[in-house]
This record gives structure tokens, C-alpha cells and sequence, in this order.
């Protein structure tokens, strides 16, 4: 089984996929805390995601920001991971990244070999997703927006939302919501076909 390990090495195996041989790709699902990191790999995994997830405690007071999701309990203290397979035998390998600031230091690790990433946000809290966008911009790692549709939560015009980020045109902007897993699916989709898109572009 091939593995992709970088964004100049996208096209071809995927390019390539769907006469019989699976190829691999790894994505990262960043964002603020308590955005739906976990939530989006474990509705989407066709394997039983494996989790780090701890209970917060009051060692978190004064540290964690948990305004706007006061009934989160727990948080993601190293990495979730899932897969899913797409058609043309591409198989993804989801890496949820921690969300807290305090943890970012694992994502160094975590994004070596990515593809590319996507960006969760809440509109409620959409400043929790600038490290994300700013970290991957630096690194020139391919990377999309999905704004996560939150019960309640104010709808804001994805425009809006790519001022807000000062995001570049090129880089795809969407609404979801991640307990979906069609949802959650096609965000996966505009994510690869954003790569693939930018690896041509670039040749």
C-alpha cells in the first residue's frame, strides 16, 4: 500500500488509485477547543476511533477557555485517529489534533507526512481557529475551512467567515455539521480535491 508523505507527492497515487491498489493519505482535523474534533472523526471512522480524551478537572480553571461550550467535560489530551476509505480505493487516515494551546507542541509531530488539513470552526468562538489557519499558512501546508453548524448557534455568511479569517480565495470555505457522516464525508472530499487541485496548479 502506497502512503502519501507530502503535497508534491499527492497526484500521482491518487491519480493512480481505483485499479485495485488502495493508496493512503493522512489528514489532520484541527481547530479551537471543543469544536468538534472528536466528534468529526467518530462519525466518520469505518474503525472504531481511538480517543485520548480525559475529563476536565478544576486544574483546567484559569487555563481552559470553555466559554461558549460550558457542558464540555473532556478534552483531547494527544491525538484522536480514524480511517475511512473514498472511493477509487483512497484511504484517509484522520488525525484530530489537540485543541488547547497548552498541547500545541504535539502538533509538530502530528503533522509530519500530512497531506493537508482541515480547519474546524465555530462561529461562536471563530478566534479559537487562528493558531490553526496561522500554523498551517506557515508551513505551506494545504488546508481547508468547515465552519461546524452548532444547534443554536448565529448562521454567518461563509463570506463573512473568509474576512473574518482573512483567508486567501483558494483556500475552500464550507459549512457542516460534523455528527454527520455524509456531512463530514464531503467535507473529506473538497478537502483531497483541494490538494489534488493544488498539486496540478503548482506543476
Amino acid at each position: 500500500m502506497d502512503y502519501v508523505h507530502s503535497d508534491t507527492a499527492v497526484h500521482d497515487p491518487v491519480a493512480s488509485a481505483g485499479g485495485g491498489q488502495l493508496t493512503a493519505a493522512k489528514i489532520l482535523i484541527a481547530g479551537g477547543f471543543g469544536v468538534g474534533k472528536t466528534t468529526m472523526v467518530g462519525s466518520i471512522s469505518e474503525i472504531r476511533p481511538l480517543r485520548t480524551e480525559e475529563l476536565l478537572t478544576d486544574r483546567s480553571v484559569g487555563v481552559d477557555d470553555t466559554a461558549g461550550v460550558d457542558g464540555k467535560t473532556s478534552t483531547t489530551v494527544a491525538m484522536d485517529f480514524g480511517r475511512i476509505t473514498l472511493p477509487d480505493d483512497l484511504v484517509l487516515y484522520l488525525f484530530g489534533t489537540p485543541g488547547q494551546q497548552r498541547f500545541w507542541f504535539m502538533w509538530d509531530e502530528l503533522v509530519l507526512g500530512a497531506v493537508g488539513a482541515v480547519v474546524l470552526a465555530d462561529v461562536r468562538r471563530l478566534a479559537d481557529c487562528f493558531g490553526a489557519v496561522d500554523y498551517f499558512e506557515d508551513r505551506g501546508t494545504p488546508f481547508m475551512v468547515a465552519v461546524n453548524c452548532f444547534e443554536g448557534a448565529e448562521r454567518k455568511d461563509p463570506e463573512d467567515v473568509r474576512i473574518a479569517l482573512d483567508l486567501d480565495e483558494d483556500v475552500p470555505l464550507v459549512l457542516c455539521d460534523v455528527r454527520s457522516r455524509e456531512s463530514a464525508k464531503m467535507v473529506l472530499i473538497t478537502m483531497v480535491q483541494h490538494v489534488l487541485t493544488r498539486t496540478v496548479s503548482r506543476r
